[in-house]
């Protein structure tokens, strides 16, 4: 019973918080608006039409003058846009500007910010998913006020009407007669009969309304996962099964980090993690070889990116027989990662910082960097970490499909998950969708193939020395809901995927306490 209700309890908990991660709705971007290094974070309001909130945090020392935001519903201005918004420095902090900008329709948006200054001016475009995912209810004190309101409104009516037929047409000074009387009770009646009609009415119209946005919530396409057993391996096969998929109704996939899809399996327990990337077998089945993962029930999320720029998570929950022994990766990129016995972790301090180290597999060392911000949940933070080999001294990394690093977050109960790079929880393709989007890209896969030759290109333009040479990778990223968390970290060194592991718990604001533990 427990194993036939765990798929459908998994993807109910996630379905209305899905869209680009998990239960982590807010979009985090760092990067570069022309000369300025800059950390921007977008808050969606949940519900469309909406208010979002938008935090710019300039980074660099130079002096800034402006912070101008725009959203863009299909990724450049046009006529019909307004002008941009003014972000507003936020007392207290100098580098820190915030603005509020309606999102008006469902679907995939892009925030263009526009910074000034002393170094001149530069812009960067942020993709966002104006999606709903929730359903606003009434408060306690604004339903009791409401009530209220709606009672002394009522009374108010039949009094006023019960008046009007009984003095209404009386002569100043003169008293209504027995039969005015009871004829003002009769219309109040009937009074009270038409009033609960309009209310009954209004409540059905209520209802109504209430229904069609929930059914209008944002839910990640639907999925079905099986590991078919193959001689002395296991592969396991994501068939997308949903209707608007079927019926084209989404614009096509591309490439994100050069993979069509970056599917994460995640032990329950946390002791298990693979990173796959699929081949597409057709339109909407996908297969990967799984490496020898220790048998149990495993999350899945499967990050895809739209030709619209629009992204996803799919969510799913799968089974792992035991009995897989070889593997032949689908990808070369794929990797996994499970746990190892306590004694496999050091806890010894580092020379970079005096924190839990964990070893990995290579004889390297991965340290946590800590700042003396604590983990408090909706507060940005950039988690810091230090590769060392096993000289001690700082690890060459190599891009790993392009970047320096990547990193999965996930709660312990799976209700939050994120994937995660330096430039933050943005897929690259998607800001590459908004920044190549011509007015001729209008026959379906045209920007799709655009989109992917750049990407490709700047896959090969090499590494970032300033970066894979020092060791050093971070990530921008703000804790969505305060709890236990697990961490992975993966770097690249000699042509090999290496992964390590941290623990954090999470407050609230109001508190004041974290733990921090590395475990295996």
């Amino acid at each position: 019973m427990r194993r036939r209700l765990a798929r459908p309890l998994l993807v109910a908990a996630v379905a209305l918080v899905s869209a680009a991660h998990v239960g982590s709705p807010d979009t985090v971007f760092q990067g570069a608006a022309g000369p300025y290094e800059v950390r921007v974070i977008v808050r969606p309001p949940g519900i469309v039409p909406g208010l979002a909130e938008i935090s710019v945090r300039v980074l660099s020392g130079e002096a800034v003058r402006s912070v101008l935001v725009l959203p863009l519903r299909g990724g450049r201005p046009t006529a019909l846009e307004p002008p941009p918004d003014s972000a507003k420095p936020v007392p207290g902090d100098a580098r820190l500007y915030n603005a509020q900008l309606w999102l008006m329709e469902s679907g995939a948006y892009s925030i263009r910010v526009d910074v000034a200054g002393t170094a001149g001016s530069g812009s960067v475009i942020v993709p966002v998913n104006s999606i709903a995912t929730r359903r606003l209810g009434f408060d306690t004190p604004l339903a009791a006020g409401l009530l209220g309101l709606g009672l002394f409104l009522f009374i108010g009516a039949l009094t006023i009407v019960g008046a009007a037929v009984r003095e209404g047409v009386l002569p100043p000074g003169e008293e209504p007669d027995a039969a005015r009387r009871r004829r003002s009770w009769w219309v109040r009646v009937a009074a009270v009969l038409l009033l609960g009609l309009g209310v009954y009415g209004g409540k059905r119209w209520w209802d109504g309304a209430d229904a069609s946005h929930s059914l209008s919530l944002y839910q990640p396409m639907q999925v079905a996962t099986t590991v078919a057993a193959q001689p002395g391996a296991q592969a396991l096969r994501l068939a997308i099964t949903d209707s608007e998929w079927l019926g084209r109704q989404y614009s096509p996939l591309i490439p994100d980090h050069g993979k069509l899809m970056h599917l994460f399996l995640v032990r329950e327990d946390l002791g298990a993690l693979a990173h796959l990337h699929p081949l597409m077998l057709d339109s909407s089945t996908f297969e990967a070889a799984l490496p020898a993962l220790a048998s149990g029930n495993y999350r899945l999320y499967a990050d895809v990116v739209h030709e619209s720029g629009f992204t996803q998570t799919l969510v799913d929950s799968v089974t792992v027989p035991a009995g897989g022994t070889m593997w032949r990766p689908s990808d070369p990129d794929d990797s996994w990662w499970r746990s190892r016995q306590p004694s496999d972790v050091s806890r010894q301090p580092s020379a970079i910082s005096r924190q839990q180290v964990v070893q990995l597999e290579d004889g390297a060392a991965m340290t946590w960097v800590e700042d003396a911000a604590p983990l408090v949940a909706g507060r940005d933070i950039e988690l810091r970490f230090a590769v060392t080999g096993p000289d001690g001294r700082p690890a060459r990394l190599e891009p790993y499909m392009g970047m320096a690093s990547h990193a999965v977050i996930t709660r312990d109960d799976g209700t939050v998950f994120v994937h995660l790079h330096p430039a933050g929880t943005i897929a690259m393709a998607s800001q590459l969708v908004y920044a190549l989007r011509a007015p001729e890209d209008t026959v379906r896969g045209r920007l799709g193939a655009k989109v992917t030759a750049a990407a490709r290109q700047a896959l090969h333009m090499g590494p970032m020395p300033e970066v894979v040479d020092s060791g050093l990778v971070s990530f921008p990223y703000a804790f969505p809901q305060p709890g236990r968390y697990r961490i992975w970290v993966q770097v690249k060194r000699n042509g090999r995927v290496l992964t390590g592991w941290f623990d954090a718990e999470v407050t609230n604001p109001s508190g004041s306490s974290r733990r921090l533990t590395a475990d295996g």
